[in-house]
């Protein structure tokens, strides 16, 4: 075996268990018992010190030396070999009993949201996201960081990515998309009330599955299951778990819950088995992530031609719902920008303020400027000053995002990075493929998902997020794709001048 099958061996071992207790997480989110909560933290930890001491081998960490300064190294594994160098170097800054700490009060942590989620009640969360917000201060630490604590988090997820250039974009949100969604209110507001009939579950999931279907997701690799909160989790690219949820008086929560998710699940899908367990084998960034997901959703999912290929059949499904709902009605109806209390419920547009809360928050946490029993009044102040909405329980406000509970801080702002990369991404991809919008017209949705999986899917993480928007756009993330495509859209939709 020479040097690099041994660290192909080595890392595929480390990844099984990491998948492993992503499986248990995937289970713990859908069909596990209440009462299995205690034990499956323990499991969970047990699992995360044997994963994190298995990453931190030194002999691991001397063949990682040893094929860093081999020449005869092809592109690829010399772009693994630095990969999983940085993530060991990573790795031995923790200890195993912070690992194992960390696991148990992420899985307590869960089980706590979970029952406040339902009582709506924040202060049954309160002290168990007081320790995890404790430990991820202590991480920062930990992994070390210039100027700002939230940088080495969000790093984990965002990799390269800073607070500086955050603030940066967040300034566009604030000085670009504010102005644009006064116009959009000051016009004639379109009716979306035919959304929010009893639409049957069953009725709605068989849907949800063809829009699956037509865009490609392999089911002989993959499931969609149900869960409180819509996620995507993989074990390999063979077996890749989106959730959906379905809501009876919200048609509109099934259908792009089941979009967005199998927007991120072709992502898994197209990363390549023969890198498994090794960085190529993995997404670049959340960001880039978010990118696949939110395409699928707003670019294609809330487009014209995209319900010209599907509203008909959506009314074979509730015919006495839509029948008299026009397919400009229903297109309108659909795309209203309306400023709302539920992340994922929100229009594409007023979305990113709902980001914006979060990642005002996640900075104050991590300088300690605020403590977690004050964040319900902070979030309402908030909504109120960015979005002008009420919040009435703690279950529609400071609750109702899962990630907290994950440990996940640093993570909401690649959902508005998503969206940005996503529209430069799908501008590039209406010039490269010829007919693209005909293409989804005819329901057709191939075209796309080949260009996809030959700009972005196969990579995994030979480049970085900024080399990659790059190679495939020809520069580096530009708000101004998006605030160009919200404006072309909208103002067709709203008659603005």
């Amino acid at each position: 075996m020479t040097k690099y099958e041994s660290y192909k061996s080595r890392l595929a071992r480390i990844a099984d268990l990491g998948y492993t207790m992503a499986l248990q997480g995937w289970d713990q989110e859908t069909y596990m018992p209440e009462k299995g909560a205690d034990f499956r933290a323990q499991q969970t930890a047990t699992l995360s010190g044997m994963a994190h001491e298995m990453s931190v081998d030194k002999e691991l960490g001397d063949l990682l030396k040893k094929l860093s300064k081999k020449k005869d190294l092809t592109p690829k594994q010399k772009r693994n070999i630095e990969e999983s160098l940085k993530d060991y170097k990573e790795s031995k800054k923790y200890t195993t009993e912070f690992v194992e700490q960390l696991s148990r009060v992420t899985s307590e942590c869960f089980q706590a949201w979970q029952k406040s989620k339902k009582e709506s009640n924040f202060k049954l969360y309160a002290p168990h996201l007081t320790k995890m917000i404790d430990l991820k201060r202590k991480e920062a630490d930990i992994l070390g960081y210039k100027k700002h604590p939230y940088n080495a988090l969000l790093d984990q997820h965002e990799p390269g990515a800073t607070v500086d250039q955050l603030d940066v974009l967040f300034k566009d949100v604030r000085e670009q998309l504010v102005v644009f969604v006064k116009k959009i209110a000051a016009a004639k507001q379109n009716d979306d009330s035919f959304a929010y009939k009893n639409y049957n579950k069953d009725k709605q999931w068989n849907f949800g599955i063809e829009l699956l279907k037509q865009m490609h997701f392999d089911f002989e690799a993959g499931r969609q299951d149900i869960s409180m909160h819509p996620f995507t989790t993989n074990f390999s690219p063979q077996d890749v778990r989106v959730t959906t949820k379905v809501i009876e008086n919200n048609l509109k929560s099934m259908i792009w819950s089941c979009i967005h998710e199998g927007g991120h699940g072709l992502y898994e899908q197209g990363l390549p088995s023969s890198e498994y367990g090794l960085p190529l084998g993995e997404a670049i960034s959340l960001g880039i992530h978010e990118s696949q997901s939110r395409m699928w959703e707003n670019n294609v999912g809330r487009s014209l031609p995209y319900w010209k290929a599907n509203y008909k059949h959506l009314q074979k499904y509730f015919p006495a719902h839509l029948k008299n709902v026009s397919l400009d009605h229903f297109y309108k109806g659909i795309n209203l920008v309306k400023p709302s209390l539920i992340r994922i419920e929100a229009d594409e547009v007023t979305y990113h303020f709902h980001i914006l809360v979060r990642y005002e928050i996640e900075k104050l946490l991590m300088e300690g400027k605020i403590k977690v029993n004050e964040l319900p009044e902070f979030w309402n102040e908030h909504y109120m000053k960015y979005l002008g909405v009420k919040v009435k329980s703690d279950a529609e406000g400071v609750l109702q995002d899962v990630h907290w509970s994950h440990g996940s801080i640093g993570y909401f702002p690649t959902y508005s990075l998503g969206s940005f990369y996503a529209a430069q991404f799908f501008h590039q991809a209406n010039k490269d493929i010829k007919g693209l919008q005909k293409n989804i017209e005819e329901g057709n949705m191939l075209p796309l998902l080949n260009w996809l999986r030959e700009k972005i899917h196969r990579h995994g993480k030979f480049y970085s997020a900024e080399d990659l928007c790059k190679k495939v756009t020809g520069e580096k993330l530009n708000f101004k794709y998006f605030m160009n495509y919200a404006k072309d859209k909208y103002s067709v939709i709203y008659n603005l001048k």
